[in-house]
C-alpha cells in the first residue's frame, strides 16, 4: 500500500468486475472504500445460477489473456492460484458449419496450422504469418496503449506512441484485413469469431483487433475450476483482503457531485464520500444518476453510440450424454453476414443465427449432477429488440431445433432445469442501454481515446470504470480498468493538493 489516498473517503457503485478491480487498488492505495452492489451477490452481468444440483455462469464464460489475471492479483501479493485452479482446455473450441462440416481448433499452434492447410493449399502459412503479425499487435498495443493507459487524444500523440506506427495502422475493417490472408470464408470465420466477445463485427471493428487472434491461438484458452465465478469471488476476497467494504442488496439511486464532495442516494439513506467511481453502465450513470445537466456532452451523444449485442441466453440442466458438443462449441451459418446485418445494420430476430454453446461440465463435473451436463446457449441479438415471452418461446424452440440438426444433439426431451435471459434482462436487471450484453462495440470511433474515458466531461471527483469505458470490453479489460481508475483519481487527488483546494470531506 502507497498511501496515496489516505484519509479519503471512496464510494463505489456497482460491484461488476470493474468495481471489484477499483475496490481493490482504490483501498491498496489507502483510501475507506466503501462499495455499494443492488443485487444480492457482486459481479454484475458476471453472476451465477444455482439450482438442482447445477451451476452455470451467467455471464463470461472464456478466461482469456491469463497475464492479466496474473497481474492484478500480483499487485496485492497473490496469485490465480490463491483462489481456482486453472485448466488449458483442448481443444480451444469445436465449430459447426450448417453445411455438415465440423473441426476441432487444437491448443497448439502447429496442428492449428494444420487445419488451416486442410482448407486452403498455402494457408498454414498465412495462418503462422497472420499470428506473428497479431502477436506484434498485441504486444505494442498492450505495452503502449492499454497498460500504459491512454485515454486522451494528446496521449496519443507522445514521442513513444508515434513510434508505434504498426499499432496503430489497422484502420481498415477486419473483414478486409483477414480476406488478405485467407480465401476461405471459413477460415476467415475462425480468425474473426472473436470480435463477438468485443461487441462488434468483422465489417464495424477496425482490424487493430486481429490482436484477439493472438489472444485465441497462442495465449490460448484457460477454464478457472468451479466456473468464472471462482474469479469473482477470489476478486472479492482481495477487495476484503485491502480493507474495502461491500455491502450487497444496496443500491444507488442518485449520485451528486459538489466542490467538496459526492453525496450518494444509497437504499434512500444519503452517504457523503469525497470521491465517487461508477461501475453503472456510463449511460445510466449520465443520464440517470447524476443530476440532468451536470455532464458535459452533446445532446445525442449516447443515443449515437455503437452497442454491441445483446443476447438470447438458455441455462439449461440436461439429463444424459451430450456429444460431440465441446466444453466451447460454435454453431456457425457458412454466411454470417446476415447475422450481423440483423444486429448492427437493420435490427431483427436472426433467421440464420450463429451462436455458441458452452458445457462446463464437459472440464468440471462439479458443475453438474451425476449423469447430468450444464449447458449454456448464447445468440448474439440487436439491443433493443422486442421481446416478449411469445418472442422469447418461439426462438428458444427454433434455436433447440437448430441444435439438434446442425450437431445432432437434441436437449429437448433431456431439460431438468432451464432458464433464461434476453434484451430486457439485460435492461431492467442491469440498467444496460437498449439491453445490450456487452456494453459498446469496438468501432473505431468507439476505441482509445474515442471511447468514454475515466473522467466525466463537466463532472469533478465522480468516474467510469467497466465495460464500456476505456479501455473496453471482456474481464482482462474491466480488470485494467480498475486499475487505470485509481491512478485517475489519485492524480486528481494529488493535482488539488498540491492547487491549495479546501480539504476533503470525510465520508459518513
Amino acid at each position: 500500500m502507497t498511501g496515496q489516498l489516505e484519509g479519503q473517503s471512496i464510494g463505489i457503485v456497482g460491484g461488476g468486475i470493474g468495481g471489484l478491480s477499483a475496490a481493490s487498488y482504490l483501498a491498496s492505495e489507502g483510501a475507506d472504500v466503501t462499495l455499494y452492489e443492488q443485487h444480492t451477490d457482486v459481479g454484475g452481468v458476471a453472476g451465477r445460477i444455482e439450482a438442482d444440483g447445477f451451476r452455470f455462469d451467467t455471464g463470461p464464460s472464456w478466461y482469456l489473456m491469463p497475464e492479466v489475471f496474473e497481474r492484478f492479483f500480483a499487485h496485492f501479493d497473490t496469485t490465480p492460484a490463491d483462489f481456482y485452479e486453472l485448466v488449458r482446455l483442448n481443444p480451444n473450441y469445436r465449430v459447426f458449419w450448417t453445411d455438415g462440416d465440423s473441426v476441432d481448433i487444437p491448443a497448439d499452434t502447429d496442428g492449428a496450422r494444420s487445419v488451416f492447410e486442410s482448407y486452403e493449399s498455402g494457408a498454414g502459412d498465412a495462418l503462422e504469418q497472420y499470428l506473428e503479425q497479431a502477436r506484434e499487435t498485441y504486444e505494442l498495443g498492450m505495452d503502449r496503449f492499454v497498460m500504459a493507459n491512454r485515454t486522451r487524444i494528446r496521449d496519443y500523440l507522445s514521442v513513444d506512441v508515434l513510434r508505434s506506427a504498426k499499432a496503430v495502422r489497422f484502420l481498415g475493417t477486419m473483414d478486409e484485413h483477414v480476406s488478405s490472408y485467407f480465401d476461405n470464408p471459413k477460415l476467415q470465420q475462425l480468425v474473426q469469431y472473436t470480435l463477438v466477445f468485443l461487441g462488434g463485427s468483422p465489417y464495424n471493428t477496425p482490424a487493430l483487433y486481429t490482436l484477439m487472434s493472438h489472444v485465441d491461438y497462442n495465449l490460448g484458452v484457460y477454464y478457472p475450476m468451479g466456473g468464472m465465478m471462482k474469479v469473482v469471488d477470489a476478486m472479492e476476497a482481495v477487495a476484503n483482503s485491502q480493507g474495502a467494504t461491500i455491502h450487497t442488496a444496496t443500491p444507488v439511486t442518485d449520485i451528486v457531485p459538489d466542490t467538496d464532495g459526492v453525496t450518494l442516494t444509497v437504499d434512500g439513506t444519503p452517504k457523503r464520500h469525497d470521491r465517487v467511481v461508477s461501475n453503472a453502465p456510463p449511460a445510466y450513470t449520465e443520464r440517470e444518476l447524476l443530476p440532468p445537466g451536470t455532464v458535459n456532452r452533446k445532446e445525442r451523444y449516447w443515443e449515437d453510440r455503437t452497442l454491441g449485442p445483446s443476447a438470447f441466453m438458455l441455462y439449461l440442466g440436461v439429463e444424459g450424454p451430450v456429444d460431440p458438443l465441446a466444453h466451447h462449441t460454435l454453431v456457425l451459418p457458412t454466411d454470417w453476414r446476415p447475422h450481423f446485418e440483423a444486429i448492427f445494420d437493420t435490427p431483427q430476430w436472426p433467421e440464420r443465427p450463429s451462436y455458441y454453446v458452452n458445457v462446463p461440465s464437459r472440464t468440471d463435473p462439479d458443475v453438474a449432477p451425476d449423469g447430468c451436463e450444464t449447458v449454456v446457449v448464447l445468440v448474439p441479438l440487436a439491443a433493443g429488440l422486442p421481446d416478449d415471452e411469445q418472442q422469447q418461446q418461439q426462438f428458444r424452440d427454433k434455436i433447440l431445433a437448430d441444435l439438434a440438426e446442425q450437431t445432432g444433439v437434441d436437449l429437448r426431451e433431456a431439460i431438468r432445469f432451464e432458464q433464461r435471459a434476453c434484451v430486457s434482462t439485460y435492461g431492467e436487471q442491469f440498467n444496460k442501454q437498449q439491453g445490450t450484453a456487452l456494453g459498446l462495440a469496438h468501432t473505431l470511433w468507439q476505441t482509445g481515446p474515442l471511447r468514454p474515458g475515466h473522467r466525466i466531461p463537466g463532472v469533478d471527483r465522480v468516474y467510469h470504470t467497466g465495460g464500456s469505458a476505456n479501455p473496453g470490453i471482456g474481464v482482462p479489460m474491466c480488470l485494467l480498468s480498475g486499475e487505470h481508475v485509481t491512478e485517475a483519481v489519485v492524480a486528481d487527488s494529488t493535482d488539488a493538493r498540491l492547487s491549495g483546494r479546501s480539504p476533503l470531506s470525510r465520508g459518513v
